[in-house]
């Protein structure tokens, strides 16, 4: 820049320009040279680097670092070039206005650290590029860490700028913070709860992206979309989105599906009720002379029969067995697992089957109990 503060002057003088005019044509000179050289510098990075760098990551198996290195990030690291180019030329451009110099290079500097912390949290949201419907408890864990580094850079950022403002060293905030402390907790109680209610959710494993919950309180009933430090987000089934706190589901009670899909099957319990008059014995044969219960005939039937459907997992427990009287008849209760455990082919499944049974029982001499009504006068 000094060699071209000396050709400007030069050139000036011998074209007979006033030596009082000279200094400031030789600073609008400079302002446009550095200027030309921070667009220079930028377009040399988008133009030239974002394109090598993605043909290099396109030609390597792993899919992390074309999610790390995608041109969102890189654009959003490379806007900070141009600033650097001009806050080192400052000093140069403006060494006869050390007021201007000043000023110029705080607001540069306050540009560099805000684009720093966006180009860092674009960074760390581009992990979220790497995952799929469902999220791992490591990855929850660590997705909810990301969020607290987020939120300790922006407050940083938000330090260091009100520092280069007031042109404070940012250690004598941060040591003049602690005695506000109390002040910020009691002010910001909520979200520090929210904060720790989401790590002590991603941390023991109680949730994660994809699952299935249940939360009666916030009428919540369907996929969990997104999990944060601070919100909970649900899509029901009838597409409505619910966000919750994470607040909510730590100090209330929710119901998590994901052992149900975890497992092999759905498990299905449902009960018939037998009138106790059509339950008989019934007279042995010559070969078997024991006398049999039809309803315990129906019982074995009915256990065969699911062992054999196709829609049950014959691994697990079949079991038809009877529970206590009660004054509406005999309860005879249905125990199996179902391999559909999607809402809408689980319930069917679950009314062929006891269509099946009610239908059967009749062929074993059972009835169905039920209360008798006289036609209305």
């Amino acid at each position: 820049m000094e060699q071209i503060t000396t050709f400007v002057e030069n050139l000036l003088t011998d074209w007979g320009v006033s030596a009082d005019a000279i200094p400031v044509i030789c600073h609008v000179v400079l302002v446009i040279v550095a200027i030309l050289l921070a667009v220079l510098a930028g377009w040399i990075c988008k133009k030239v680097f974002i394109p090598i760098v993605g043909k290099v990551t396109r030609r390597t198996e792993a899919k992390w670092d074309d999610v790390l290195f995608s041109p969102k990030v890189l654009n959003s690291a490379f806007n900070i070039v141009p600033a650097i180019v001009v806050w080192q030329l400052l000093p140069l451009v403006f060494y006869e206005y050390p007021t201007v110099r000043e000023v110029l290079t705080r607001l540069t500097a306050i540009y560099i650290t805000v684009m720093s912390v966006s180009t860092a949290i674009v960074f760390i949201d581009s992990f979220k590029q790497l995952e799929g419907d469902t999220r791992s408890a490591r990855q929850q864990y660590l997705y909810s860490i990301c969020g607290v580094l987020k939120i300790i850079m922006i407050f940083i950022a938000v330090i260091v700028v009100v520092a280069i403002i007031i042109n404070k060293s940012p250690a004598t905030l941060f040591a003049g913070l602690g005695a506000a402390s109390a002040i910020l907790m009691l002010a910001f109680q909520d979200t520090i709860k929210g904060l720790v209610a989401g790590v002590k959710l991603t941390s023991n494993d109680m949730l994660r992206k994809g699952d299935r919950i249940t939360v009666p309180n916030a009428g919540a009933d369907g996929i969990v979309e997104d999990v944060t430090l601070t919100t909970v987000k649900v899509r029901n089934f009838d597409n409505t989105i619910i966000t919750v706190t994470p607040q909510t589901l730590v100090d209330g009670s929710f119901q998590n599906w994901k052992g149900m899909k975890e497992n092999i099957g759905r498990k299905a319990a449902r009960k018939i009720f037998i009138d106790f008059r059509s339950v008989k014995t019934e007279q042995g044969t010559e070969d078997n002379e024991a006398a049999t219960v039809n309803l315990t005939r129906y019982r074995t039937h009915m256990e065969e029969w699911l062992a054999q459907n196709d829609k049950v997992v014959t691994e697990n427990t079949i079991m038809v067995h009877l529970l206590d009287a009660t004054p509406t008849g005999l309860p005879v209760e249905f125990v199996f697992w179902l391999k559909d455990q999607d809402a809408l082919p689980y319930e069917h499944a679950i009314s062929d089957i006891m269509e099946y049974a009610i239908a059967k029982a009749n062929s074993y001499g059972l009835r169905i109990f039920q209360t008798s009504l006289g036609p209305t006068q």
